[in-house]
C-alpha cells in the first residue's frame, strides 16, 4: 500500500474511522476528530458497505475504460518483431505506430533492452564426423609471473607483455578437438592451422566437408579461401553478432579456459604452451562429453557416430 506524503488517512485510520462512525459518532465529529472533511468520512462508509475492510485500501489510479489503448493482438505482435531483434524505430516504421507507443508497449513488457530478449536456442548436430568443423581464436595475455588471476591482487596484473592466441577446431558430431596457441591471428597464421586441423582430421580418418568460422579478418583473408579451396573443404559463416551460431568452439573456449589456461599458476606462457597437449589428450580420449551421453570424443568417432 503506497501513501503519498499529504494523505490524511492510512488503511489503519480508515478503519478506525469507519468503526468510530458506526458506534456512536455522527459523521462531524468523526471528521472534527481525524482532520478531515465529512465528504471523506462518507467515501470510506460507503466503500467499507461495499466490500468491509478490503475495500478500504487504496485503489489503482487507472481509468476503468481506455479506447485508445493499443490492442492485445498489436502488443503482442510489437513484442514477437523484438522477439526478431529489431529495435524500437525498426518497429515503428514496420507497423506504421507512433514510436512513443512502441516504446511505451515495449516498457510493459519490460522489453526496452535487447539483453530482456529471450532466444530460444536452436540446437543442431551434424550425423557424421567431419560433416562441420568449428574454428574460433581466443586471446590470452602473456605471462610473467603469477597474475592476478591466481593471486586475486590486483596489483599483480601485468602489462604490455603481449599476447598470444589459442586456435581451437572442434568437430560438429564427434566433439574431437584441435587447438594451437600461436603467435597471431592473421590470415596466413590462420590458413596455416587449418590445414595442419585438417591432416589431423584426416589422420584419424575424418574427412572434413565444411568449415564455420566468424566473420573475423584473418578467416575472410585470401590465404584461409586458398587453403579451403586446396582440400575442397566449403567454409561458412556465422551470422554477425550472434556467437552461439558457433556454440560449440565458444563452449571449448570456456572449458580450456577453466581446466587449462587458468587452472594452476603458470609462471610462464611456455609452461602453459608445454601443458596444452596433455590437457588436449584428457579431453579427446578420457574426459566424459555430457553432449556425447557421457562418452569421449574418442570413443564417439570409433562408433562411426
Amino acid at each position: 500500500m503506497n501513501i503519498h506524503s499529504n494523505a490524511r488517512t492510512c488503511l489503519r485510520s480508515r478503519v478506525s474511522l469507519v468503526q468510530r462512525l458506526s458506534v456512536t459518532c455522527s459523521a462531524e465529529q468523526v471528521a472534527a476528530a481525524f482532520a478531515v472533511s465529512t465528504r471523506t468520512v462518507y467515501k470510506w462508509r460507503a466503500r467499507h458497505r461495499q466490500g468491509g475492510e478490503p475495500a478500504l485500501r487504496d485503489r489503482s489510479s487507472r481509468p476503468r475504460t481506455m479506447p485508445r489503448l493499443t490492442s492485445v493482438d498489436r502488443a503482442e505482435l510489437v513484442a514477437q518483431l523484438r522477439g526478431c531483434r529489431l529495435s524500437g524505430p525498426e518497429i515503428a516504421r514496420a507497423l506504421k505506430m507512433p514510436r512513443s507507443t512502441v516504446a511505451a508497449i515495449l516498457k510493459r513488457a519490460n522489453l526496452q533492452r535487447f539483453s530482456a530478449v529471450v532466444v530460444p536456442a536452436r540446437r543442431y548436430q551434424w550425423a557424421h564426423p567431419g560433416d562441420l568443423i568449428h574454428l574460433d581464436v581466443k586471446k590470452l595475455g602473456r605471462i610473467q609471473g603469477v597474475g592476478h588471476r591466481i593471486t586475486g591482487d590486483q596489483r599483480d596484473r601485468t602489462r604490455g607483455v603481449g599476447w598470444e592466441f589459442v586456435h581451437v577446431a572442434i568437430d560438429d558430431c564427434s566433439r574431437l578437438a584441435y587447438v594451437e596457441v600461436l603467435a597471431d591471428e592473421k590470415g596466413e597464421t590462420t590458413a596455416a592451422f587449418l590445414i595442419r586441423a585438417l591432416v589431423h582430421y584426416r589422420q584419424r580418418g575424418v574427412r572434413v566437408r565444411r568449415v564455420l568460422t566468424d566473420n573475423g579478418a584473418g578467416y575472410r583473408s585470401r590465404a584461409f579461401a586458398s587453403a579451403c579451396q586446396r582440400f575442397r573443404t566449403r567454409h561458412l559463416f556465422t551470422k554477425p553478432y550472434t556467437p552461439q551460431t558457433n556454440g560449440k568452439a565458444e563452449r571449448l573456449i570456456k572449458t580450456l579456459l577453466h581446466e587449462w589456461a587458468y587452472a594452476i599458476p603458470y609462471h610462464s606462457s611456455r609452461a602453459r604452451t608445454a601443458a596444452l597437449p596433455r590437457w588436449l589428450a584428457y579431453y579427446n580420449g578420457h574426459r566424459p562429453h555430457a553432449a556425447l551421453s557421457g562418452h569421449t570424443p574418442l570413443t564417439r568417432l570409433q562408433r562411426g557416430e
